[in-house]
């Protein structure tokens, strides 16, 4: 019976954390055609970004762009009201940018 209530404490909580990181209003991933290439998937990508860059992502692309692997995750994410971009390797999961977003964004 114990570890029935553990599998079932073990089951909700990575629900919980599930619905935490993806959430009813997840953008969609732009570059998804590119997913199959990636040996970290979306929702790792993302609790590492959010891990570097406590906020609210409002965007995200999966995009090949120089440095680290030549993959990476893209993550817009608004934090304390303004905008930052956190690149994360779809490799290693390695953070490769965590910057403020400048007037002209990407």
């Amino acid at each position: 019976m114990k570890s029935l209530r553990t599998f079932l404490l073990g089951a909700a909580l990575v629900s919980m954390a599930g619905a935490a990181v993806a959430g009813p209003h997840q953008p969609r991933l732009k570059g998804s055609e590119l997913a199959s290439r990636a040996r970290i998937n979306l929702a790792s990508a993302r609790m590492t970004a959010l891990r570097a860059r406590p906020g609210t992502i409002t965007d995200q692309e999966l995009e090949r762009e120089a440095g680290g692997s030549g993959l990476r995750y893209s993550f817009d994410i608004t934090s304390h009201g303004k905008p930052y971009e956190v690149g994360v390797d779809a490799a290693t999961g390695a953070v490769l940018e965590n910057i403020a977003e400048g007037k002209n964004p990407d």
